[in-house]
Order: C-alpha cells, then structure tokens, then sequence
C-alpha cells in the first residue's frame, strides 16, 4: 500500500507540473467551449441549460484528455518497474489481460468523447462524419461495451454478479449485456453529471477511492496501482475544476472515466456495490431518464429542466452549494457500499 501511497503523489505532481501550460494551449487552440444554441436528443432548444451556463463559454475543455495520458503513460512505467519498485504483482485475474481491457476501456471511449468534443467545439457538420449525433453515438458505446463486455467474459472467464446477503449469481452467456448495460449506464451517467463545476471529478474521486480500498483489500495490485494513478491525477485537476473553472473534464474525459469505473467494478466482481458506491451518478442519469421517458411517452416533461443537478440551480441554488451537498451524498453511498462490500 505504501507505494500506491507513492504512486498517487507522483501521478498528483506530474498533472500538477503540466495543467497550466496544457489549459494555456487549450486557449491558445480555442479548444473552449462554445456559445452555442444547445438541444437536447430531441432536436429541441435547451433554453433553461443555455441560460445557467452562458458564465461557462470559453472555459477550456478537454482536461480528461490530459489525465488520460498521464495516466496511460505511468501505467505503463509503473507495472514495467513493478519488480525494482518492490511491488509483488498479484492480481484477481491474469496480469497483461486485466491491464489490457483497463487501457482499452480508457483509451477508446476517451477516443469517442474526444470527438465529440472536438465536432461541439469546431463545428463539425452533421453530414461529415455522421457529425456524431446521439443515436450514432450511443450506438459507437454499445459497440464498444460489447467489445470489453466479451472480452471480460471469454478472456477473464468473469461471469459472476456478488450480490450481497443473497449470494453469488453465475449469469453464464447472460453477463456480457449485463455487463455492457453497465459500462454504458456508467459513461453516460458521468457525463451527465460533468455539469457543474468539480461534480463530476468530484464524484468520481471519492468512488474511486472506495474501489481502491475494495482492490487492495483483495491484493489486486493490478488494478490497484492503475485506481492509485489516476486517482492522483483528479486531485491535481480538482484543483483547477472547482468552482469557478479554469479547465472542465469535457467528453473525452466523462466519458472514458464513466466507462472505465463501470469495468473496474465489474473486474472486482461486485456490479452492485459499484452501483451503491456510484450513487449520485445513478440519480443524475435516472432523472434524465425519467425526463426522457416522460417527454416521449407523455409528450410533456416531469421537471422544468433535467438532470437533478440542473434542476436545483434552476431553482435558486447556488452551483458551489449543490456541488458540496451532491459530494457529501457521494461519501455517504460509499460508506454504504463498502459496509456491504465487507459485512
């Protein structure tokens, strides 16, 4: 534990060293983002989202894009050194497997969030490149949620749910769409919460280090030292993504992070507590869902603008207050989650 002590303070210097510089080539590229006329999946003006969050053009965006390499590259450097850094390499599933489906999830739905970034920020037209819509999009996710699901099933041989006090579920075939709703639930989950400033980072470091707790307890030093790497990476990027923003995670990074969470509780064997542990990230989506379903089925929304969070700045709250209670709600489910995970 000692070294992934180390490993979080070094992965915390190196994004530290290079946030400023990479925001000031952020601006220098005008990669910010936009003022723009936002809609939502049904083509409608999101003029309430537009109204909250005008302060917000021309903050750079793409900062998950920096994490990412960071961490990809420490990974690589830390599990090569792992026998001089007098690390024992023992993991729950085999070493180059687990390491490969970590990076993979990373890198490739970073790849999917990066161009959406990218197709918001320039201007992409919608009739090049499938200019990227939502269902093109979603469909690019289940795609790839697939891909890892499989390869998590064939590969790894995982096809248990832990389900405490009841027992433990064999889905057999079964686990890979259960697995791949999972992954895209998460991506999506995250990104929606990456609407104010510090939330979804936020979020995600304290659920990260509940997995952390979870994989070291079991000795996966695999995904222990990739959860280490990245979790000093979010805290350095905190920094500058609280309240107000200087820099914002933007798809490449809500996305990746999204679907990566979902594959490190599914590599822990414990979807369940993830899901307990990713709390607030289930009341987010769940309340775009039901906004969602309502205005598709009932042609009329439930709430005057979703997710939950975008709900009560509308209502008067002030983004910092919302942000803080949202995190405290956070611990609370891991504490929760992690009492279940250990009972």
């Amino acid at each position: 534990m000692t070294q992934i002590l180390g490993l979080i303070l070094l992965s915390f210097f190196v994004i530290s060293v290079l946030l400023v510089p990479f925001i000031n080539l952020l601006y220098k590229i005008k990669f910010t983002r936009q003022k723009q006329k936002t809609r939502d999946i049904f083509e409608v003006r999101t003029l309430i989202f537009d109204r909250l969050h005008e302060h917000k053009w021309g903050t750079p965006v793409g900062g998950g894009a920096l994490i990412i390499f960071v961490v990809t590259l420490l990974y690589f450097m830390s599990t090569s050194l792992m026998p001089y850094l007098g690390i024992e390499r023992t993991s729950i599933h085999p070493f180059k497997k687990e390491f490969q489906i970590l990076l993979f999830t990373f890198l490739t739905f970073g790849a999917l969030g990066l161009y959406d970034d990218l197709r918001k920020t320039f201007g992409f037209k919608k009739e090049k490149f499938w200019g990227l819509r939502f269902r093109i999009k979603f469909l690019l996710q289940w795609i790839l949620a697939f891909g890892v699901s499989a390869y998590l099933y064939f590969s790894l041989g995982i096809d248990i749910v832990n389900v405490r006090f009841v027992d433990v579920i064999n889905l057999g075939i079964l686990y890979i769409p259960f697995a791949a709703f999972t992954i895209v639930a998460f991506a999506n989950a995250v990104n929606i919460s990456d609407g104010l400033d510090g939330q979804a980072s936020g979020l995600l470091l304290i659920s990260l280090i509940a997995l952390l707790i979870m994989s070291a307890s079991i000795l996966d030093t695999t995904l222990s030292i990739f959860l280490g790497l990245w979790i000093g990476s979010l805290i350095a990027f905190l920094y500058f993504n609280v309240w107000p923003a200087r820099i914002m995670l933007g798809d490449v990074g809500a996305m990746s992070f999204g679907a990566t969470l979902a594959v490190a509780g599914l590599l822990l064997g414990k979807p369940i507590a993830l899901i307990i542990i990713g709390g607030m990230f289930i009341v987010e989506v769940t309340s775009s869902l039901v906004q969602i379903l309502s205005k598709k089925i009932r042609k009329k929304k439930i709430f005057d603008v979703a997710p939950l969070h975008l709900w009560l700045q509308n209502k008067g709250w002030p983004e910092p207050k919302i942000v803080f209670r949202f995190l405290l709600a956070q611990v609370m489910f891991v504490i929760f989650g992690l009492w279940l995970s250990f009972f």
